[in-house]
């Protein structure tokens, strides 16, 4: 590959949640002020550059033209413990940190970057609850966030009530996947889980509100070996040149 893009690391100061927090930014190889950028917001920011090869992905999309000029903001969690207290449903930090994603960190970013100032172009995307946390903000603010790629999201009948109560589906677009053999998952808290028949259950619902809505199921479990084959799809699929 001829052309690659860079990571630059930076640190942005959260009045909200009062703590600072660190930003793994994604330029593309061509990247310049002259030109408009769509914004993709990474969960587990660390894990999808990692795991995910995200930059790599990246470079090779869009040497190939075949997804719209875009720069990744990834946000990695400092511990297991703080990922579920901002991520979770019910984490004492989950409001917050919605709140900060939407009032600080989206208007920063708007005004470093050349940006369209768009819910339409700015997204979000996550695995397992990093996907739940995009799917919650963006249904709490539909018109900063108007994109969303779930990868295995933790589903509960709160997410459930969530989407039905929602009143604008055709503000969001979301792609939705999930893994057949997603039936006992360990989670961090040392339970197990299914994670596949709650996220059936969301295809239901999404598919019935009327959004603009891609939904597959995958031959795998809730591991980075299959959200790292998922991700040139979603990528290409929801930012299509």
């Amino acid at each position: 590959m001829k052309n690659r893009g860079s990571i630059e690391e930076r640190k942005i100061y959260s009045g909200i949640l009062d703590e600072e927090i660190t930003l793994m930014i994604y330029y593309p190889y061509n990247y310049s002020t002259l030109y408009k950028y769509s914004l993709l917001i990474a969960h587990d920011g660390s894990d999808y550059f990692k795991f995910g090869r995200m930059a790599r992905t990246m470079d090779e999309l869009l040497e190939g033209e075949e997804i719209e000029d875009l720069i990744v903001v990834g946000i990695p969690y400092n511990s297991v413990e703080e990922r579920k207290e901002k991520y979770h449903p019910d984490g004492k930090k989950q409001g917050d940190f919605m709140r900060f994603l939407a009032n600080e960190l989206s208007p920063y970013l708007d005004e470093q970057f050349p940006t369209y100032h768009l819910g339409s172009s700015r997204a979000m995307i996550g695995d397992s609850l990093a996907a739940t946390i995009s799917l919650t903000t963006a249904l709490q603010y539909p018109r900063t966030f108007g994109k969303v790629l779930l990868q295995s999201p933790f589903v509960n009948e709160e997410i459930i009530q969530m989407v039905e109560d929602f009143n604008s589906p055709e503000l969001l677009s979301i792609y939705h996947v999930a893994g057949t053999e997603e039936t006992d998952v360990k989670t961090t808290d040392g339970t197990t889980k299914d994670f596949i028949t709650p996220n059936r259950e969301l295809n239901k619902v999404l598919g019935e509100r009327g959004f603009d809505y891609f939904y597959e199921e995958f031959e795998g479990d809730h591991t980075w070996k299959y959200w790292q084959k998922d991700l040139k799809r979603a990528l290409k699929m929801m930012f299509k040149k």
